[in-house]
């Protein structure tokens, strides 16, 4: 049983990922109230689908902007301080959805307005979170550290939207909002705590052709390509969570709206509380390419199906699959990316694991509108499972990667010895 629990030894041995995971748990929960907020109050104000899915619109050319600056500047700046400007900025405009919910006659364009910033400061941020990991854990931890990492964020993700299906009813959207402000508050005090994480003595500066660099190394590790594509491919075309309020009420239970925002990361978090296996596993690409045809799999069934629980449990089994996926990607992208490039490939990590949820709320609002709510859930799970065969067919050297003898993470791992040996 002990073999199944979540390997604590990042926890126990550092102490900047404790202040880390501590911060990132507090302004994960906040961040999730404004999730369910957002889109609720979207609804409520145009009672449109096409209105919530262009949310995803708003947010996808500042995500790939940023994203993709971002991870030059992890790259080239401290990401601690990164880290925290950002996160102070973040909470500022949390404080401006507030503003506007206070209003007699809340406004829309705010929350498109909102919604592109909050999207360029995180696509500023994210790199420099990814990056800074592989510095403050040892690399035999770094599979431990991804699945802790997806715990804390899975916990954020069910208790939260929990409590804002609640907040909303009882006492309106401005308390959503009001937490959110105050967790971002909260996780810079913690973050004051962390260590500086200059960059190294040759980083190179932020522009075009050091990401350029960082896209040509991405390109000629056909086995990160891969898990690149297969998460776009999945999310793209199997993450209709745009359309939740909408699926609320057509199964005539309104009330399970924050369960289904709760029910991927309930699932993603009892496989994390069950996930001890994944240290003892070695195919990792091959682990990526099951997952994410199971999690199309399960979005169909959840599409198909007309019982409130059903749709409930595939979205939770959804999850549990999404989880194993994202755990996989990370350890290859830890145990193998040189720290130098480590933030220029962290941006167009953020990419992969973003563009494809932020398109995908357009595709599934898109296609609700033209082809109607349930056909769009269902046909997106099975387009999923076809594009993800396809995509594994394309990519052998994802299918073969073994961490045991993969140049990249066997040179890694002897570098990571070498300097404990030396520092010893």
């Amino acid at each position: 049983m002990s073999r199944l629990l979540p390997d604590l030894a990042p926890w126990r041995t550092s102490r900047d990922f404790r202040l880390m995971w501590c911060a990132g748990l507090i302004t994960n929960f906040g961040s999730f109230l404004t999730f369910v907020a957002v889109p609720v109050q979207v609804k409520e104000l145009t009672g449109s689908t096409l209105a919530v899915g262009a949310l995803g619109a708003v947010e996808l050319v500042p995500l790939i902007v940023c994203g993709l600056y971002g991870g030059a500047l992890a790259d080239a700046l401290d990401r601690r301080k990164l880290i925290l400007w950002t996160e102070a900025a973040l909470g500022v405009l949390s404080t401006v959805l507030l503003l506007n919910a206070l209003l007699p006659r809340p406004v829309l364009w705010p929350l498109y307005v909102v919604a592109a910033l909050t999207s360029a400061l995180g696509g500023l941020q994210r790199p420099a979170l990814d990056a800074i990991v592989p510095r403050i854990v040892p690399h035999e931890q770094l599979t431990a550290a991804a699945s802790l990492n997806a715990l804390r964020w899975q916990i954020g993700a069910i208790a939260a939207p929990s409590l804002a299906g609640v907040l909303i009813a009882y006492a309106g959207l401005r308390w959503a909002y009001a937490v959110d402000a105050l967790t971002f508050a909260l996780s810079v005090v913690l973050g004051l705590g962390l260590r500086p994480s200059p960059p190294s003595h040759d980083a190179k500066r932020p522009s075009l052709r050091s990401i350029a660099e960082g896209a040509r190394y991405a390109w000629s590790r056909k086995e990160l390509l891969g898990t690149y594509v297969v998460d776009i491919a999945a999310t793209g075309l199997a993450f209709p969570i745009a359309v939740f309020p909408f699926i609320a009420d057509d199964l005539g239970a309104p009330w399970s709206l924050g369960l289904m925002y709760a029910a991927l990361p309930a699932g993603a978090l009892l496989m994390s509380l069950t996930g001890g296996w994944s240290s003892r596993v070695h195919r990792h690409g091959r682990a990526v390419v099951l997952a994410a045809a199971g999690f199309g799999l399960c979005m169909a069934a959840a599409g198909w199906s007309r019982n409130v629980w059903a749709v409930l449990a595939f979205l939770a089994l959804a999850g549990a699959f999404d989880m194993v996926s994202g755990v996989f990607r990370a350890t290859i992208w830890n145990q193998t990316i040189p720290d130098a490039l480590r933030g220029r490939l962290a941006g167009i990590e953020l990419l992969s694991f973003t563009i494809g949820p932020q398109f995908g709320q357009v595709r599934a609002g898109g296609s609700a509108a033209l082809l109607g709510l349930r056909t769009s859930v269902w046909t997106g799970g099975l387009a999923c499972v076809a594009a993800v065969g396809a995509l594994a067919a394309c990519l052998p050297t994802l299918m073969a990667y073994d961490a045991r003898t993969n140049e990249h993470a066997v040179g890694m791992r002897k570098a990571a010895e070498d300097a404990v040996s030396s520092a010893a």
